[in-house]
């Protein structure tokens, strides 16, 4: 089953100055934080913020060269979560039938918002994010570590989105 995701927000994570991307579901109530680089974040926010640029970033030089050869993105997919990094598919149409590309989240989603494409998520990685039954297992019991688990134990949805990229 896929879950329709929207963008919830940008926050950056106190502890390493690293931007999370928030994805909200569209029909339940539950949302996945992923981890994405600093360039990407800026790619992002600056689509979210109407921002544009002299110059094409390089999603906005993907976005040209699919519509030159006129291709469509119709769905995006953040399919999988593996050792703690998530996969993502954009899904494609052209006239030459219909193709899939492997690519990370962060890149998959600044994509998809250039071109209006809806976002998903898998089952799976909804199912591999959840706590079962208030249970979770502590990986790092290190000063960090414990200082990590504090921080995300504390976080409230009113923390996503209240700090610019």
């Amino acid at each position: 089953m896929l879950h329709k995701m929207i963008i919830g927000g940008l926050a950056m994570d106190p502890s390493s100055n690293a931007p999370i991307l928030i994805l909200n579901s569209v029909d339940e109530d539950f949302s996945i934080p992923i981890w994405i680089g600093l360039l990407e974040a800026a790619s992002i926010a600056s689509v979210l913020q109407n921002i544009s640029f002299d110059r094409p970033m390089t999603h906005d030089l993907f976005k040209n060269f699919i519509k030159t050869v006129k291709a469509n993105v119709t769905r995006i997919e953040v399919c999988d979560l593996k050792d703690n990094t998530f996969y993502a598919k954009i899904y494609c149409v052209s006239t030459d039938g219909e193709f899939i590309l492997d690519a990370r989240p962060s890149d998959a989603i600044a994509l998809a918002l250039r071109l209006k494409a809806e976002i998903f998520v898998d089952d799976s990685v909804v199912e591999n994010l959840k706590v079962k039954d208030g249970e979770y297992e502590i990986v790092d019991d290190s000063d960090q570590g414990k200082k990590w688990e504090k921080y995300l134990k504390d976080l409230s949805p009113e923390d996503f989105g209240k700090y610019k990229v």
